[in-house]
């Protein structure tokens, strides 16, 4: 058996490449809608495993709502990330747009992590 996230967002296309770029990752599978405006399943994956799919959210979603509240639903634990510098990136690329919910800092359980609310609603702890 095998489970990976999905999130459904708003402006798919876009956060596909910032996850890309946060993450080192690369799309290997994509269904675009009918109009080919926006993803209807998207498949990410970092160095040829499943990391993560996307889809363009049907219903509307308001991130500044999201954002002022800090609102963390459900949050994706990207750990194991293997350097600081690593860290560092995806926290960079995350936190244009979004909102810090704790900067990168050590924690008794890891010497380097954060947590970020993307610009697409989206909640991220990320660790070496």
């Amino acid at each position: 058996m095998k489970n990976y996230a999905q999130v459904y967002v708003k402006n798919s296309l876009a956060a596909a490449e910032t996850y890309c770029k946060a993450f080192g990752a690369e799309i290997t599978f994509q269904i675009m809608n009918d109009d080919k405006s926006a993803y209807a399943h998207c498949e990410l994956s970092v160095n040829g495993e499943e990391f993560l799919a996307l889809s363009e959210a049907s219903n509307p979603c308001d991130i500044n709502m999201v954002h002022k509240m800090k609102w963390e639903t459900m949050t994706f634990n990207v750990f194991e990330m293997g350097s600081e510098e690593s860290v560092n990136n995806a926290f960079n690329v995350l936190s244009n747009g979004g909102v810090i919910i704790h900067p990168i800092g050590e924690l008794p359980w890891s010497k380097c992590c954060a947590t970020v609310i993307d610009k697409f609603g989206v909640c991220w702890w990320i660790a070496i």
